[in-house]
């Protein structure tokens, strides 16, 4: 490239090059980088105090930090010459190294840039709970910080289901569940998950035996809400070596948020909880009417989910699209891609949720909502006023793909859009997994609408959502 056209990338050519450096920079991993004092003095007032102090750094041409590592002082550098650092730079393998050395520079930006990375829905996804397994396994657990905080919170909206066993460690899931116990905040994985999630690691850890024994005896939630008979199998003849390595995690998961039928059927039967936690969860409930109010979820009491009966506007959709007699089916008898959206307008407080039920898959199927001045005669995807969730696994706006947000789906799928127009944020669960808020869609407006987009064959349902629909049903009796 040639010279002179910009200053970031003729800076680049500086960056960790002997030819261009007068200073010796030696890592925690021994590892030698190169620098120039003046630029790094320049740009940094730590670097500046320490290689114009005085003192043998000002005179040598080598400076030693023992406690940063080659990996997080090659981002420093990068950052320091040019300002900014490429989006790909940072890894599960550096991050954590990088926000560390960026807190030892006072690179308050660069942090940010960092943390804000981590919150963005695909890193959370693909690295989240790897990141805070190695920082929970570095520091003790008393111990506090920014990054830890924000890790508990990335991983906290992450259901442990879509979390595959190893990815997170025992010590990772002790910091996720010390941090919210008992306290305000997200949480999205229903506390039997958790139970789940926690037992099933814990025997991960004694044997490969263990570890399978434990998945057939511990359905998920959603296994068991599908079915009126529960049957465990005889404990494992480990139980007790699972135990030990689950005692840990007993203290920080609270029992009194599952139900007593899962708690008497499946997990008692186990002998891997002490008898006197067991003991103790049966006498509070005893005591109160927790199984009829608790949602079965850690944190945030759960917000008000609001319920309506959602149907088609016909008065809103594509002109190739029939809204069938019962208002809530929709179908496509063209190849043009069009929209249609509900009725109902969803307002600027509360929490919505429904079902899109797709009976019959198209090459191209969205689910999502949209603003009143959609085209309809168009898909929503492409549209400023549409956010929606395609069928090959990715979200768009305005035409911006965020992609894999999702495994890609077809027929018969259940889509539940939850809503929150208290945050104005979205996300999806997918024939039951839930996944996280699309970090992209920050700019939702105060009233939206359901809606999908499709194609022919496509044919399409929409529904409350079920468990809501049930959760009225009880009040109502």
């Amino acid at each position: 490239m040639t010279r002179g056209y910009s200053l970031e990338q003729d800076l680049r050519l500086l960056l960790n090059n002997p030819r261009y450096s007068d200073i010796e920079i030696l890592c925690e991993d021994e590892k030698k980088l190169y620098g120039c004092r003046a630029i790094l003095a320049a740009r940094s007032e730590v670097f500046d105090g320490l290689l114009y102090n005085g003192m043998k750094e000002t005179y040598e041409n080598k400076i030693f930090f023992p406690s940063i590592n080659s990996v997080g002082m090659e981002i420093i550098l990068e950052y320091t010459y040019t300002g900014s650092i490429k989006e790909k730079t940072l890894t599960k393998d550096n991050i954590i190294q990088a926000f560390y050395a960026a807190d030892y520079f006072q690179f308050t930006d660069l942090q940010n840039f960092i943390m804000k990375t981590i919150k963005n829905t695909d890193f959370a996804k693909n690295c989240a709970p790897e990141l805070l397994s190695k920082v929970s396994e570095e520091t003790s657990l008393t111990e506090d910080n920014i990054l830890l905080d924000l890790l508990v919170e990335t991983v906290a909206n992450i259901p442990l289901n879509n979390i595959e066993f190893g990815r997170l460690s025992i010590a990772g899931l002790k910091r996720l569940l010390s941090r919210t116990y008992k306290k305000v905040t997200s949480f999205v994985t229903s506390e039997y998950e958790v139970f789940r999630h926690s037992a099933i690691l814990a025997a991960k850890e004694v044997s490969n035996d263990a570890y399978e024994n434990l998945v057939k005896q511990l359905p998920t939630l959603e296994q068991l809400e599908n079915t009126n008979s529960i049957k465990v199998e005889d404990k494992s003849t480990d139980h007790q070596k699972v135990a030990e390595k689950f005692e840990p995690l007993t203290k920080f998961i609270e029992f009194n948020q599952i139900k007593a039928r899962i708690l008497i059927e499946i997990i008692e039967p186990l002998d891997i909880i002490p008898f006197e936690v067991i003991v103790e969860v049966y006498r509070r409930k005893a005591l109160s009417l927790s199984d009829l109010y608790s949602d079965g979820i850690r944190g945030k009491p759960q917000k008000t989910i609001e319920y309506i009966d959602y149907i088609w506007d016909e008065s809103a959709c594509g002109t190739n699209l029939t809204v069938e007699n019962d208002k809530k089916t929709v179908s496509s008898s063209n190849s043009a891609q069009q929209s249609v959206r509900a009725k109902v307008a969803l307002g600027n407080k509360g929490v919505f949720e429904w079902d899109v039920i797709i009976e019959r898959a198209c090459s191209a199927s969205w689910v999502g909502v949209c603003a009143s001045n959609l085209n309809y005669e168009s898909w929503a995807g492409s549209q400023a006023t549409g956010w929606i969730l395609g069928s090959d696994g990715s979200c768009y706006h305005s035409g911006i793909k965020t992609s894999k947000y999702c495994p890609p789906f077809g027929d018969s799928t259940r889509i539940t859009v939850h809503l929150d127009m208290n945050k104005k944020t979205c996300s999806f669960t997918v024939n039951g997994s839930r996944y996280p808020e699309v970090s992209k869609w920050n700019n939702l407006p105060s009233k939206l609408y359901p809606v999908v987009s499709l194609r022919s064959p496509g044919r399409f349902r929409i529904q409350p959502h079920c468990k809501n629909l049930c959760r009225c049903m009880v009040q109502d009796l």
